[in-house]
């Protein structure tokens, strides 16, 4: 039998990845594995980490094959039904954060556009528990995988299946919040990158519109305004190069005090604005 070591040298991986994947075989921690390197592994956990390894030279995310993403300081769960958290959301997490910072303590009604993981929504509600939050999805498999992460995170989260807002239309009156977010699908169909990385593991519909790539956010900046409070906040998660696009339809749709931020590459990728009027929680 091969020692830790060896195996984890050997394994054609970067060196963290092979870390990461014997942890996840094993079960025992980064210093249990250092004090233990020179041991042999028994076969049945050998065998575990040959078909990890194997999954992951195949190029199968990280994330998926250990079943947990880091974000925002905390463990989300995920699998194939849901996009795997990114760094770059965090930027409308810490956005939003700020930009309604003087509302923390209030019971501001949030929503979340397109739930998947729950990351988005499911950080806002750790972070300000004052807040009521909601958070739709099309996708029941997201939904399960996004209240489980409420339930171990210990959020408050109020889930619904939906397209988009259908589930609101009718409704009278209609339900009306003070801050929505959404990740929308904004992927071109063309872009080369749905073939490449990660990316070819995770959901198609939550990556791409099968469009250009904007045809989610003209219809949300559309129909959203209906379910914002005056004053009440929209932002979005955009592709690097869609600002300028998404800030354009969101003037057009009236907003006021619309803007984009920059992530930490410097890439624009939050963008949104204000209905009507300076909020009141402001």
């Amino acid at each position: 039998m091969s020692t830790l070591n060896d195996l984890m040298q050997h394994s054609g991986l970067p060196q963290l990845e092979a870390r990461m994947l014997m942890q996840y075989a094993t079960g025992w921690s980064r210093v249990s594995l250092i004090s233990r390197g020179l041991d042999e592994l028994p076969v049945v956990k050998m065998q575990l980490f040959s078909d990890l390894v194997g999954r992951r030279l195949s190029g199968e995310p990280m994330a998926y094959i250990i079943g947990v993403r880091e974000f925002y300081g905390r463990d989300f769960k995920v699998n194939p039904n849901v996009l795997i958290p990114r760094p770059d959301t965090e930027t409308l997490i810490e956005w939003v954060l700020n930009e309604c910072h003087l509302a923390a303590q209030q019971p501001l009604e949030v929503l979340d556009l397109g739930v998947g993981s729950g990351a988005i929504a499911v950080t806002l509600a750790c972070e300000r528990p004052a807040w009521r939050v909601s958070a739709v999805d099309v996708s029941v498999e997201a939904l399960r995988v996004a209240a489980d992460n409420a339930t171990t995170l210990g959020a408050e989260v109020n889930f619904l299946e939906s397209d988009w807002l259908a589930i609101f239309e009718g409704r009278s009156p209609s339900p009306q919040f003070d801050l929505i977010v959404s990740n929308p699908p904004y992927v071109a169909t063309g872009d080369e990158h749905l073939s490449q990385g990660d990316v070819r593991f995770e959901p198609r519909g939550a990556l791409t519109d099968e469009s250009d790539g904007l045809t989610n956010y003209a219809f949300l900046v559309q129909t959203v305004p209906k379910y914002l409070k005056d004053g009440g906040q929209l932002w979005f998660e955009h592709g690097y190069d869609q600002g300028n696009a998404v800030r354009q339809m969101l003037i057009q749709a009236g907003f006021d005090r619309v803007k984009t931020i920059k992530d930490l590459s410097g890439n624009e990728r939050v963008s949104g604005g204000y209905k009507t009027t300076a909020p009141s929680f402001l």
